[in-house]
């Protein structure tokens, strides 16, 4: 099997595009567009839908892109070992985490093992948990950095580090520094991160357990992911559930105040999201172990 074609038909799914494709080859178009042919050919199959405005897998490409990405880590960890690279990293890492932990510690540990491995390329998108999950399943990201373990087949989650979360309220604020009862939120403008926000996913669950429901709550605005929430908060016009880690400027800097409120976990297990049945390459390995030695 000629492992061109198959980088060249995996380049094409994950991008959705021959065009986009060709780019992150290195290629012309047409060269992406003949290699497709020559393996469906080969195969006697049609792999890609063409007819839509995004190229997509047919049910046989979808078979074929998930055995095709096994043989390519195989090929570049074997082309690792024979050329006597082991004791330096080549290559590239694409690694998506969520807001809460992309927001400080992630960059961060990134930053550091490029520094010691300056022949790595490094790309981390940072969207909210379950869209991060989702590209990982579709192996479009390698590596996945998570709030919450929702289940989802296509996924492995392994504990990371920990990480707490707090009520983020404005300096001043009567409950700054507090620990509160659930009834005390009812007497506040409650802000939320969007669905699919690991923090919003995992205070709803304690609020349940707590037999609290959000709509109890005077939920005043859903304002996206954390960055907005932050902003309003800080100018006073509410209080929000928030990763520790994400506003620890903010609390360094008197912009933000944290509470504690009784009855909800006060930390929460930050996961790493692998696609199931997919071969590590070693510049993702090599960034695991190189984070679990730094982080708590």
């Amino acid at each position: 099997m000629d492992t061109r074609q198959l980088a060249a038909f995996c380049a094409v799914v994950d991008r959705k595009s021959f065009s986009l494709a060709a780019e992150q080859l290195g290629v012309t178009q047409p060269a992406v567009s003949l290699q497709i042919r020559s393996l469906e050919k080969r195969l006697g199959e049609k792999l890609l839908d063409r007819s839509g405005r995004r190229v997509e897998p047919t049910e046989a490409g979808q078979r074929l892109y998930r055995s095709a990405q096994r043989m390519l880590a195989l090929e570049q960890q074997l082309l690792e070992e024979v050329s006597g690279e082991s004791d330096e990293l080549r290559g590239r890492l694409e690694i998506g985490c969520s807001t809460g932990p992309g927001a400080t510690v992630l960059p961060l540990l990134l930053c550091e093992f490029q520094r010691e491995n300056p022949d790595v390329a490094i790309s981390l998108s940072v969207n909210d948990t379950l869209h991060v999950i989702d590209l990982v399943a579709e192996r479009r990201l390698e590596l996945g950095v998570v709030g919450a373990a929702p289940r989802h087949r296509a996924v492995t989650f392994e504990p990371f580090f920990q990480d707490q979360i707090v009520l983020a309220v404005p300096p001043g604020h009567r409950l700054a520094g507090a620990t509160v009862k659930l009834d005390d939120l009812r007497a506040e403008a409650v802000i939320l991160m969007q669905e699919g926000a690991g923090v919003r996913q995992m205070v709803e669950d304690e609020l349940r357990a707590g037999g609290v429901r959000l709509r109890d709550l005077d939920v005043k605005l859903e304002l996206g992911l954390q960055e907005s929430v932050k902003a309003a908060v800080a100018a006073g016009h509410g209080v929000t559930f928030i990763s520790r880690s994400s506003i620890e400027p903010e609390l360094a800097a008197g912009a933000l105040a944290a509470a504690t409120v009784e009855g909800l976990a006060p930390t929460r297990e930050i996961s790493l999201v692998r696609s199931t049945g997919r071969t590590p390459s070693r510049v993702a390995e090599a960034f695991v172990a190189f984070a679990r030695e730094r982080v708590p």
